[in-house]
């Protein structure tokens, strides 16, 4: 049974990632990397572009560190480091993602399914940065909980099982990479992929995908 034909009391959560899933903000942390890199020479700018497209819903900080050994050939990050880079990131991004477009059928869907069943937030933006995100798109009403990193992915979807008393298979994740996929499958929990339009398939052929939250009926 796929997830439009399960019936409509089926499910007894929704988990969403963010950016890609309810706001149309991939483009913009694109170009944040690519910005924040470029003084290293437009090759790496556009590696640390492309490691980030293929790995979406990966924490920043991984991303961070991953570029600073494996791109750059520099010395792990120091703490102090990390959070410079991450400070010039949300400068970058925090604007632009709460002003972003949100993905079409997002808030229909957050609206027709708030009174029902709840709706929790798993991203890898910064917890912190992402309640100030939702908050001033206001968007908080909707949601149990918004959770985000550092903690990973598959650890914020446990914890969400952990708390509540659902019942995996009947909790459906919402997100638009394969760290989202990867996360509800190690969670036991079902799994509905956004593709947008124009870009590659990062979801294995048995995962159900669509082009926005307009078709989701649940």
């Amino acid at each position: 049974m796929n997830i439009a034909t399960r019936p409509a009391d089926y499910w007894q959560a929704i988990i969403f990632d963010f950016d890609g899933v309810i706001v149309e903000s991939g483009d913009i942390k694109a170009q944040a990397f690519a910005e924040l890199y470029r003084h290293h020479g437009e090759t790496i700018a556009q590696a640390a572009v492309t490691y980030h497209r293929a790995n979406g819903g990966m924490s920043r900080y991984l991303k961070f560190h991953y570029f600073q050994q494996n791109l750059l050939n520099y010395p792990p990050l120091t703490k102090e480091e990390e959070q410079e880079l991450d400070r010039r990131f949300s400068e970058l991004v925090m604007n632009a993602v709460i002003s972003c477009q949100p993905v079409a059928g997002a808030e229909a869907l957050l609206h027709r399914m708030v009174d029902q069943i709840p709706l929790f937030v798993a991203s890898g933006t910064p917890e912190s940065e992402l309640r100030i995100i939702v908050e001033q798109r206001d968007l908080s009403r909707y949601f149990t909980e918004v959770r985000g990193s550092p903690r990973l992915k598959e650890t914020l979807v446990a914890d969400i099982l952990s708390a509540y008393p659902l019942v995996p298979e009947r909790v459906l994740m919402i997100g638009d990479a394969l760290v989202d996929y990867e996360s509800a499958h190690q969670n036991g929990i079902a799994f509905l992929g956004r593709v947008r339009p124009g870009d590659d398939n990062p979801f294995p052929e048995s995962v159900e995908i669509v082009p926005d939250l307009c078709p989701v009926a649940v």
